[in-house]
């Protein structure tokens, strides 16, 4: 109940995550985070959400709720200062803003909610500043309108310069439950001095729960055109020769599904490494196009195994027990693909100059010979991971005024 007694009164939340197609590119990832808190709000009996978005018309319309667009911020960290005081002097005057400004509609959707949630992300890191100075604003914005705070399924860092630490501790130590989604993450919370932290998994990891069958007859394949430090020709080369050995080894078909890529057109984004790794391979390949996240999240549950250097085929594969290999290729993936495949008990990790050695071989082997012990002991995760969860959006949605 809210409002007058014996009245029930629906709640309106506020949700940010890395979302919006724009020029038909989506990133699936970033789309499932949003989608899963959506979905967990609803749920719960909170349906008014209002999301801001890069392209808040096409996230309306997929999501079928209001949306506004992102604060903005300009590319120099004295800028970033400047208009980060500007907005959160906003709340109290708006003059402080140009009349169309785009932070007047977020403060104003804020402040006609019953609270704020920063949905998952791996984003509160150096290597994104801009969506650490967002996800600041939000909170102060939030803070100032004394407004409910919820910071779920995070990685922190790892790599975060002393002026993005001390932004992300004001962040999170003014939230009313802050998540993060894998113990280097938590660590590093402790470091920073934020206490109350309480580890979960990726927001996304149910976006689907259907059962999957006990065998399937494909290889699912996303690699990001970020390869670190290496070549791209190179690990074009090594990948093929990888997945030839798959599908010798396993029987396996080779699907490639694109997590950042073109919902039409040309090649653009992962595809292009996909593409350059079907003209190297000597198996036969096929491409299945993304369309949206919980069909990007079926497909990975479906698989017989997962190959990825992208991080949410990893999350929506090793809950099912599918046999995955995660390729990091840098420290930030490594954190991200390592937390996602030890949350449930798996440790296929592959490093790019791994797959350069050609040490490939031997995990396949490893993992296809495992793979019955694998999906037994997701098995046995996953129901106490999906308690655990559910019991995390419980928490959030209390926090936000909801009656469960």
């Amino acid at each position: 109940m809210n409002g007058t007694k014996g009245v029930w009164v629906p709640q309106r939340i506020v949700v940010i995550g890395d979302i919006g197609v724009v020029d038909s590119m989506i990133h699936i990832g970033d789309e499932a985070m949003f989608e899963a808190a959506v979905d967990a709000m609803r749920q719960r009996g909170i349906t008014d959400i209002t999301g801001i978005s890069s392209a808040p018309s096409e996230s309306s319309a997929r999501y079928g709720i209001s949306a506004v667009m992102t604060i903005g911020w300009p590319a120099s960290r004295l800028d970033r200062e400047a208009r980060l005081a500007a907005v959160i002097a906003a709340v109290r005057n708006p003059e402080t803003l140009d009349a169309g400004d785009p932070a007047h509609e977020v403060i104003s959707a804020i402040r006609n909610s019953n609270g704020m949630l920063i949905a998952g992300g791996g984003n509160m890191s150096t290597l994104w500043p801009h969506h650490i100075f967002e996800r600041s604003a939000l909170g102060a914005i939030a803070v100032a309108l004394g407004k409910p705070l919820v910071v779920s399924g995070q990685t922190i860092g790892p790599e975060l310069d002393d002026a993005d630490s001390a932004l992300v501790r004001e962040l999170l130590g003014s939230a009313d439950l802050v998540g993060v989604r894998e113990p280097s993450s938590f660590a590093l919370c402790d470091r920073l001095g934020v206490a109350d932290v309480t580890q979960t998994i990726d927001d996304a990891s149910f976006l689907v729960a259907d059962d999957v069958p006990t065998s399937s007859d494909y290889c699912l394949v996303s690699v990001a055109s970020h390869v670190g430090d290496a070549t791209r020709a190179d690990v074009v080369r090594a990948l093929a020769t990888m997945l030839d050995e798959i599908a010798s080894h396993t029987g396996l078909d080779i699907v490639f599904f694109a997590h950042f890529g073109p919902l039409d057109g040309p090649s653009r984004g992962d595809a292009v490494m996909h593409d350059a790794a079907i003209e190297a391979m000597t198996s036969p390949a096929r491409v299945v196009a993304p369309v949206d996240s919980v069909s990007g999240a079926r497909l990975a549950r479906g698989a017989s195994m997962v190959v990825s250097s992208r991080y949410h085929p990893v999350v929506f594969a090793v809950p099912a027990g599918v046999p995955t290999i995660g390729i990091p290729v840098d420290d930030y993936t490594g954190v991200k693909l390592r937390g996602a495949l030890g949350n449930f008990g798996q440790d296929g990790v592959l490093s790019v100059e791994e797959l350069l050695a050609g040490n490939g071989s031997a995990l396949v082997a490893r993992l296809w010979a495992d793979r019955d012990v694998i999906r037994s002991n997701a098995s046995t995760l996953e129901p106490r991971a999906s308690v655990a969860s559910s019991s995390w959006w419980d928490r959030i949605a209390t926090i936000f005024g909801a009656s469960l």
